[in-house]
């Protein structure tokens, strides 16, 4: 009997049983094949997986790039099949049809395909990406919301809309809303999201058109619009789907909902915003495996890692973690609050919104309209004999005092500020009317980040760069770096996935004596640097180094540093 994927790997001495076990537990409590978690954990590259199972099974690893199919052969089986099972047919040869296989442990797979084409299955193996490609290539098949609008246009649907009256808000019929189409469209929306890892989608729309972009590894791309007439009742679908007020339309209107890819569930954030053309929607998607990710797996090298983790044996302080909206913030204090949480410990998090649930907390989210907000709600808090508090964001002087007060009475208190660096953070608790001794006395660590693309694993090659980079850097002449060629897996854009680059800032008695004398945040930050502080420019160009991601990259990401 063929062993599984876990087998294999420890087999190889790439997992370890500890590695193992934790990877399990996660697949069972989200349901994704167990390859995927293993690499959403970090713990081995798609690449990894596919080199470990082809030279444990023997399966050859197929390039199909370079290969034509004949027609007869890829008619052997339906695009319908094809696409349900990750599989390409490749070559026959009598009684034998050689399949490539994302997933060559999927023995259900080939024995649907054996009974098809009653013929010999021979596995190869073949990257998920290429493996699209090349469906696309012989089969015609499109993206999910590609394949949607062509349904839409061969129905050639027309959308009536009631007559709109100057001094009336728009509406829509009910009718038109859940119209087949556009309930179609809206899911095949969110389908394409998930299946290329998007973090929101925004629909906007602009005089005679409508514009669709979905933002991937941090940047916009466009995806396949519908016609404008499809625009209001899309909008209005959204909002059914979040709760928002459909027959409001100009005020900003917030709302959510969850959506399921088999057993994996997904928050998604909805919010509306009016322009001269209509309501732009923004839809941002919370994988709620995300929350699997834990300090190891966060792109910490290994010094900053361990300064933190020497910090959180501390029963008490004040933890920060800053930096721009959309730097992975909250992602590093669930990081935080994964590694700490445990029975002993009483955990209550204040939140605007809750993005992730973790088990073993009790998590709160802010409702101005009920009287909760931060302050109130931390207010609260405090009665009910916290150990540690997680407060999602620092964002006037009386949240930032009782969180402050709260870290001099023995709690761990983690939160967040928007500032550049880490040391801002310090500069700006004392704009807020924080006495400087009580930010020295109860801050002990400001974590600062930003997050970058990685190089996809899949078409990293590396080269030697000019000379010229050599000596701004500083680097010998004869080290490597690399880059992604762009494949499939990619989309032909040479990176796949994010990691963070990050300073981390632990208080002492130098620096402390600094902050009492009202130091400014460049002194702060020279200080803590000299100290041994690694900036986030230079954590970006170890990252370089490391082959972790580009050149190019590093520096468009840290070049406010």
């Amino acid at each position: 009997m063929r062993k599984r994927l876990g087998e294999l790997l420890l087999d190889a001495k790439k997992l370890t049983e500890k590695d193992l076990l934790r990877a399990l537990t996660e697949q069972k409590k989200y349901g994704e094949k167990l390859g995927r978690v293993i690499v959403k954990l970090g713990m081995l590259s798609e690449k990894e997986i596919i080199d470990t199972v082809s030279k444990q099974l023997n399966i050859p690893i197929i390039d199909i790039k370079d290969i034509e199919v004949p027609e007869d052969v890829i008619s052997l089986i339906t695009a319908d099949m094809a696409k349900n099972a990750m599989v390409i047919p490749i070559m026959r040869r009598h009684n034998v049809l050689k399949l490539a296989m994302v997933d060559p442990l999927d023995i259900d797979a080939m024995d649907d395909v054996a009974r098809h084409v009653m013929m010999e299955i021979e596995p190869l193996i073949l990257p998920e990406g290429e493996l699209r490609q090349a469906l696309e290539k012989y089969y015609g098949l499109k993206t999910i919301v590609e394949e949607t609008l062509d349904r839409i246009r061969e129905q050639d649907l027309t959308l009536e809309k009631t007559e709109k009256d100057e001094d009336q808000e728009e509406r829509i019929s009910v009718d038109v809303i859940d119209e087949e189409p556009v309930v179609r469209f809206v899911n095949s929306l969110l389908a394409q999201a998930l299946a290329d890892s998007a973090s929101d989608i925004h629909v906007e729309p602009s005089k005679n058109t409508m514009r669709v972009r979905m933002r991937v590894d941090g940047r916009l791309r466009d995806v396949p619009s519908p016609d404008k007439k499809m625009f209001l009742p899309i909008v209005s679908r959204i909002k059914i789907l979040a709760g928002i007020d459909i027959a409001k339309t100009r005020t900003p209107q917030d709302g959510r909902f969850n959506i399921r890819e088999a057993s994996r569930e997904v928050g998604v954030r909805v919010s509306t915003f009016p322009t001269i053309h209509g309501e732009k929607v923004v839809l941002r998607l919370l994988d709620k495996s995300t929350a699997l990710y834990g300090i190891d797996n966060l792109g910490f090298l290994r010094d900053d890692k361990e300064k933190i983790k020497n910090v959180l044996k501390r029963p008490y302080g004040f933890i920060l973690s800053t930096g721009p909206t959309g730097s992975g913030k909250s992602t590093t204090l669930y990081a935080i609050l994964n590694f700490i949480n445990s029975v002993e410990k009483n955990i209550i998090t204040i939140e605007d919104p809750v993005e992730y649930t973790l088990e073993g907390l009790a998590q709160a989210q802010v409702n101005p309209r009920a009287g909760m907000t931060f302050e109130s709600g931390l207010r609260s808090i405090l009665r009910q004999d916290p150990d540690v508090i997680m407060v999602g964001e620092i964002r006037d002087s009386e949240t930032a005092n009782i969180a402050v007060h709260s870290a001099l009475t023995g709690h761990l208190v983690l939160s967040t500020l928007h500032t550049n660096d880490a040391a801002s953070a310090i500069t700006r608790l004392i704009d807020m009317g924080i006495e400087p001794f009580l930010v020295t006395s109860s801050v002990t660590c400001v974590i600062g980040q930003r997050l970058l693309r990685k190089i996809c694993p899949e078409c990293k090659e590396s080269y030697y760069p000019a000379p010229s980079v050599h000596r701004t850097f500083q680097i010998r002449e004869d080290v490597l770096l690399y880059r992604g060629k762009g494949c499939p897996a990619c989309k032909y854009k040479g990176y796949r996935g994010r990691t963070g680059v990050y300073e981390v800032l632990v208080m002492d008695d130098e620096l402390r004596e600094m902050i009492n004398n009202r130091a400014p945040s460049e002194a702060l930050k020279k200080k803590a640097h000299e100290k041994g502080m690694r900036v986030m420019r230079d954590d970006a160009v170890m990252k370089v180094l490391f082959g972790t991601t580009t050149l190019e990259e590093a520096l468009n990401v840290v070049q406010e540093e």
